[in-house]
């Protein structure tokens, strides 16, 4: 028997409150639970309850005259799923009220429909919920911290950020260089009754207008395009490869990277790396349908004892973990689980991972070092560190017209039906 929609959501966002895994974890083996045409339902559940979660927090909390237990977060969860389609859904607020009360008994905890049903009464009683205009970050619906933070940093760009992070991203494809062109291939959307656009500024991206399932794609099972966001696009061009180079793409899961290096120059000797064993079957398996090749090492990047063999490579692409804050109207939940420490913790990773690196580097070689991330330190103050501690790096200034220039590298914010939040630098090895 098929689960409750909104009992699968909020068993989904119930993990998230227990600080265990993503949505990325949590909703593929609830996919499976629901009926076929509820599974766009699930998805827009816990997104939406996660991309308002603040403002929805700012109106649920002074409802709760105690919290409730950690067992009973599920319940929690699904007030925020009732008042997240009472404000932001075309749902009537009775039915979702009637629906969240159902999936009480759907979690089997009755004793709680009572509580759900007075609590979203009341909150629909209150709507539109008034908040203090001196808390900016809740009416963004974002967390404090990351709210001051970009204000710091960018203050003329973060109101937009922070709109972009609230907005639905784009579906892009990159088209595969090596098999046809995207003015063939967008002839062949056309032909297809799919409207999209070129990218302005990948030579391979393709916008859809509207998203569609990979199904109704032309030749997709074929290897004719990929989906990947613009912005990743650009590391590509970034790297100036050429015939016969020995190349590394470290941290490389998914692979949509990986599979674009390959496509663009053939001729490549490519080894790829990821920690996670399970994300280098995603980067299999993207290899596989493009009919592409790369050496696959399961391993810290970093601890280069571990694989490296003591051959210097003439191209580096390090895609470094990050905050992902450049990426959060794709995965809202991260304005609920980043705290500042996440930071800390993952500027220190980024620095000793192109410490490590950069003694594979060929003297002349080149490095590009790129995030999803929005937060300086991260990025070009990342990269000021660097070039200051290491007499042997340049770097190479990157002229493109996107994004920003910083102090070191560009900078790229999500832009309204455009690409994602990222960064980049190049730097090249000085040969001594």
């Amino acid at each position: 028997m098929a689960k409750d929609t909104r009992a699968a959501a909020a068993l989904a966002i119930s993990q998230l409150f227990r600080q265990q895994g993503s949505l990325a974890s949590a909703l593929p083996p609830l996919l499976k639970q629901v009926k076929p045409q509820d599974k766009g339902l699930l998805q827009d559940l816990c997104y939406g309850s996660m991309r308002y979660f603040h403002r929805l927090n700012a109106g649920l909390q002074p409802l709760l005259s105690t919290p409730l237990k950690a067992k009973d977060q599920d319940v929690l969860a699904l007030l925020y799923i009732g008042a997240y389609q009472m404000e932001f859904s075309r749902v009537p607020a009775h039915a979702a009220v009637a629906s969240c009360v159902d999936a009480c008994r759907a979690l089997k905890k009755p004793w709680a429909s009572k509580l759900v049903n007075a609590i979203l009464r009341e909150y629909q009683r209150q709507m539109p919920i008034e908040l203090d205009s001196k808390q900016a970050w809740l009416n963004q619906s974002h967390p404090k911290w990351f709210y001051k933070s970009l204000e710091d940093a960018w203050p003329e760009h973060f109101e937009s950020i922070l709109n972009n992070n609230n907005d639905h991203p784009p579906f892009t494809l990159r088209v595969n260089q090596a098999i046809t062109t995207r003015e063939d291939y967008l002839k062949l959307l056309s032909n297809a009754g799919i409207d999209a656009h070129a990218t302005p500024y990948s030579r391979m991206g393709i916008t859809l207008v509207k998203p569609c399932s990979v199904d109704l794609l032309p030749h997709f099972s074929d290897g004719w395009a990929s989906v990947q966001d613009e912005a990743a696009q650009l590391a590509c061009e970034l790297l100036q490869l050429e015939d016969g180079q020995l190349a590394l793409d470290a941290c490389c899961a998914p692979g949509g990277k990986t599979c674009h290096l390959l496509e663009a120059q053939q001729d490549l000797n490519l080894t790829a790396i990821d920690t996670e064993a399970k994300r280098l079957v995603r980067v299999e398996e993207n290899l596989e349908r493009l009919k592409l090749k790369a050496k696959l090492v399961c391993e810290d990047a970093g601890n280069t004892n571990a694989w490296w063999d003591g051959k210097a490579y003439d191209r580096i692409l390090l895609d470094a973990p990050c905050s992902a804050t450049g990426v959060i109207r794709r995965h809202p939940d991260i304005k609920l689980l980043r705290k500042p420490a996440n930071i800390e913790e993952l500027v220190e990773i980024q620095r000793q991972l192109l410490e490590s690196l950069w003694a594979c580097l060929k003297p002349g070689g080149i490095l590009v070092y790129a995030t999803c991330s929005v937060l300086p330190q991260e990025n070009h103050l990342q990269i000021e560190r660097f070039l200051l501690n290491h007499s042997d790096a340049q770097e190479l200034i990157i002229t493109e017209d996107w994004g920003i220039a910083t102090s070191f590298g560009r900078q790229l914010f999500p832009q309204t039906q455009g690409h994602d939040g990222f960064y980049y630098a190049r730097v090249q090895k000085i040969e001594q």
